[in-house]
């Protein structure tokens, strides 16, 4: 599984856990590896470091990263935003912040690229202004 795969595989899992509080990462995760939630129960098999990695981190560092978000937004509130947006946003904002192997324009352009597939192209330039801007401020 590439990184891609992995991004994509993490905002599965974090939506999930989003929507569902009472899910553990554990079964999120293999939820989205799977795709199956009835198979979850019984299945049993390595998760991807860097998965894990993602899920994990963006839940720990959450609050920051929606600081971070927050501070970019212009004439929009957090709960205006889509789901699935926020949640590419987070990954993102979290490989910006906290993954160093990690280019940050490797990270915004493959937030890019997941938008393109879960959501439209209204929204894919949202997240590239915002993340750009993310970007931008770290870099400065």
């Amino acid at each position: 599984m590439n990184r891609r795969e992995m991004r994509e595989k993490a905002l599965q899992t974090l939506f999930q856990l989003e929507t569902n509080e009472d899910l553990a990462i554990k079964d999120a995760i293999q939820t989205a590896l799977l795709g199956e939630e009835d198979e979850v129960e019984d299945a049993i098999f390595e998760v991807p470091t860097y998965l894990e990695v993602l899920v994990s981190g963006v839940q720990a560092n959450q609050a920051a990263i929606d600081e971070k978000i927050k501070a970019h937004l212009e004439n929009w509130s957090m709960n205006r935003l889509a789901k699935v947006d926020l949640i590419i946003m987070r990954i993102a904002i979290f490989e910006i912040c906290y993954i160093d192997n990690v280019p940050n324009r490797v990270a915004l352009n493959e937030a890019i690229e997941v938008t393109k597939r879960y959501s439209d192209e209204k929204s894919r330039k949202f997240v590239n202004g915002l993340l750009a801007k993310v970007v931008d401020e770290i870099e400065a």
